[in-house]
């Protein structure tokens, strides 16, 4: 290991030999135990590999952004969730001022990803997409395509995973005031699902974890 990591394990960490570490190269992951440790490279030597597994089902989440402590709460859950990619919304109700910020914060973000991946033992990082407008999001989409809804014509949550088999699924998740007709519209003209998660209305983090928890179930 060489470069920023080895100078942070070192200097940072205080990193020595005979230490053990967690190491992974994003297929699989490894009990290392270090070997040596130089000013801009440390040796392991793999002990064991680890037990870790990825979701046999890809998911694709579209997240509107919200207050940022809320949304990046989101993105720690729907890692440990086994989501694989992560599409920010620039949804017509998110706060015009959280998206003049959000580009700035996409390093954090990444981070963020990293950390709750190696808490889980996920041995890949979910992707994390630039910002897009909902219609063109909505239009790339592929697989089982479901949109959380607050109208009285969206069906149970579980009535619309009921029977369905997938290996891709998508599930749309709106900021807080909900989606406009507009985006309803680009949605149902991809081919989207609207689904209700009851008469409570969740915050969008709260939404995040039980939609996802739920589709691991039903297609996972």
């Amino acid at each position: 290991m060489t470069g920023d990591t080895a100078h942070h394990l070192g200097r940072v960490l205080r990193a020595e030999p005979g230490q053990l570490f967690e190491l992974s190269d994003g297929k699989t992951a490894w009990v290392g135990r270090i070997e040596s440790v130089k000013k801009e490279r440390i040796e392991f030597a793999l002990v064991e590999p680890i037990e870790s597994r990825e979701p046999a089902l890809e998911t694709t989440l579209l997240l509107s952004l919200v207050k940022f402590d809320s949304f990046e709460w989101a993105l720690e859950k729907a890692t440990e969730l086994g989501v694989r990619t992560i599409v920010p919304l620039a949804a017509a109700r998110s706060e015009k001022a959280l998206l003049n910020a959000a580009e700035k914060r996409a390093e954090r973000w990444k981070k963020i990803l990293l950390e709750a991946a190696q808490q889980s033992r996920r041995v890949s990082i979910p992707e994390l997409k630039f910002i897009e407008k909902p219609a063109k999001a909505f239009g790339r989409a592929e697989g089982c395509k479901v949109m959380l809804s607050e109208r009285v014509e969206a069906q149970p949550l579980k009535c619309v995973l009921t029977g369905l088999k997938a290996e891709k699924a998508v599930f749309a998740i709106g900021p807080e005031g909900g989606w406009t007709d507009e985006e309803l519209g680009a949605a149902e003209a991809a081919g989207f699902r609207q689904a209700s998660l009851g008469g409570l209305i969740l915050r969008t983090e709260t939404a995040v974890v039980t939609a996802l928890a739920n589709l691991n179930y039903a297609l996972g």
